[in-house]
């Protein structure tokens, strides 16, 4: 009786339970994110019921001034364009189809610079700082602190083509964890978006 043949068996881009403590860690990290974002929209409703009904405060905007909420809401539409587009990425990575992801990845880049460009132009154009009253102070926390997370997101989408533009070579086992991990947190700073719009410009 021969001995049996044994083939190697084809490589796998996940390891064993790998993407699964990632995706614990992942969502423990972004519950505590929530909890964050949660204490400012309890901050901004309850300092705007005490102004109510004046809100914003007096003083907030020259006369003829107001927020740009049609401009807004087109930048916010990008945004959330975004997360789809990088969950395409997500699945042509999973799929092996690296030049697809690549695309898709840059497509989410190119949308959320784009949202984090209009955002610095509006806060160059505003007509009230921080310093103004509670409304400005409570506009550039949240704004600014949503701005940051999405920078970050950028940065890790770098990270990711970075990633991709090894892969042609074979990858490594644990990337599609990575690339996962990082889908997570960017459908967050869209979903924490949808909130912070809703409040900062439909309810001012």
């Amino acid at each position: 009786m021969s001995d049996a043949v044994v083939l190697p068996r084809p490589h796998s881009r996940q390891q064993p339970g790998g993407p699964q403590l990632l995706a614990v860690g992942v969502v423990v990290w972004l519950g505590s994110e929530f909890m964050f974002f949660s204490g400012l929209f309890a901050a901004f409703f309850t300092i705007r019921a005490h102004n109510m009904p004046l809100w914003p405060p007096p003083g907030t905007f020259p006369p003829g001034r107001h927020l740009d909420t049609i401009q807004a809401l087109i930048f916010t539409f990008a945004l959330l364009a975004s997360s789809p587009t990088f969950q395409l990425g997500v699945w042509a990575q999973e799929r092996g189809q690296f030049k697809a992801a690549r695309n898709w990845i840059i497509t989410s880049f190119v949308l959320g610079t784009a949202f984090l460009a209009n955002q610095a132009y509006e806060w160059k154009t505003l007509p009230f700082r921080p310093r103004t009253n509670a409304y400005g102070s409570l506009f550039y926390i949240m704004s600014g602190l949503h701005g940051l997370h999405v920078l970050l997101g950028l940065v890790a989408m770098i990270a990711l083509l970075g990633r991709l533009a090894g892969s042609i070579k074979g990858g490594d086992p644990g990337e599609t964890a990575v690339f996962q991990a990082v889908s997570y947190y960017w459908h967050f700073v869209d979903f924490v978006w949808v909130g912070l719009f809703s409040a900062l410009f439909l309810l001012s």
